[in-house]
């Protein structure tokens, strides 16, 4: 069931490849900002477009990867678990997006270990799936669990080309995900199997145009134009798409749910 969903975006005023920290990047390959900046905006009108509400943080010179909002936290009930980034590149955008939430009157918990919020922790229904490998700590599971709590289920990523839990599984509803086995382990990959039986499986062409890195409102999937094989699956399973071409913005490693915080009240 489609229910109206509070976004938060950042415009990527400041977009740059200017430093390598995920196998996407190449700061010696050209880079558009405006077009960057036009693919975001036609992002936030499509969920404008689908009802729901998008709230805007500045963005802060000196930060070209503030655009991927969903490693600014995860926000579940209302209560905002705050991030800590591996690279230093990024460790500046955890306290901006902390000062964001609490000059709502949001309760924001300080973490004490690496977790890059919503890149790694997604909300399936009831649990919380949460990756780790190559940016999100493992000891940072216990500490969400206790804060947000939800049961956690640790999801191992082996890929790293998929180094956040939101390029390789997206959400689709309480009870359906779509993603691409191969990013995770074998265990991983069993329990997967066994909380989703019916999950729609990704190719691994559609993975690498980041079409798991997608938005879903339970009834309609924004997500890369460029996976169309994913998206006729999607709507065979009688799931509405709309298609977004990201591809500016790929060239740092990110795509539509890079680029969108879930407020959840």
């Amino acid at each position: 069931m489609s229910l109206k969903r509070r976004y938060l975006m950042c415009r990527p005023t400041h977009f740059a490849v200017t430093y390598r920290i995920n196998p996407w990047m190449d700061p010696t390959a050209p880079y558009d900002n405006a077009l960057a900046i036009s693919q975001w905006e036609n992002l936030r009108q499509a969920f404008l477009g689908l009802g729901h509400t998008v709230d805007l943080i500045d963005p802060l010179p000196g930060l070209p990867d503030m655009v991927f909002a969903a490693n600014g936290g995860t926000v579940v009930g209302g209560r905002v678990l705050g991030v800590q980034f591996r690279d230093a590149e990024r460790a500046d955008e955890a306290p901006a997006y902390a000062s964001w939430f609490r000059e709502r009157g949001f309760e924001v918990h300080e973490p004490k270990h690496t977790n890059e919020g919503e890149g790694d922790i997604l909300l399936a229904g009831d649990v919380l799936l949460a990756g780790t490998g190559f940016r999100t700590a493992h000891a940072s599971h216990a500490e969400t669990q206790e804060f947000l709590q939800r049961p956690v289920i640790t999801l191992q990523l082996v890929d790293p080309a998929y180094y956040h839990l939101d390029t390789a599984l997206c959400v689709l509803d309480e009870r359906r995900i779509a993603y691409l086995p191969q990013a995770f382990s074998p265990g991983s990959q069993s329990v997967l199997r066994q909380l989703f039986p019916d999950a729609i499986i990704a190719t691994p062409e559609d993975a690498a145009v980041l079409g798991l890195n997608a938005v879903s409102d339970g009834e309609t999937v924004v997500l890369a134009e460029q996976a169309t094989h994913l998206a006729a699956e999607l709507r065979a399973a009688g799931y509405k798409t709309i298609g977004v071409d990201m591809s500016e913005l790929r060239k740092a490693g990110g795509g539509p749910k890079c680029c969108t915080l879930e407020v959840r009240p």
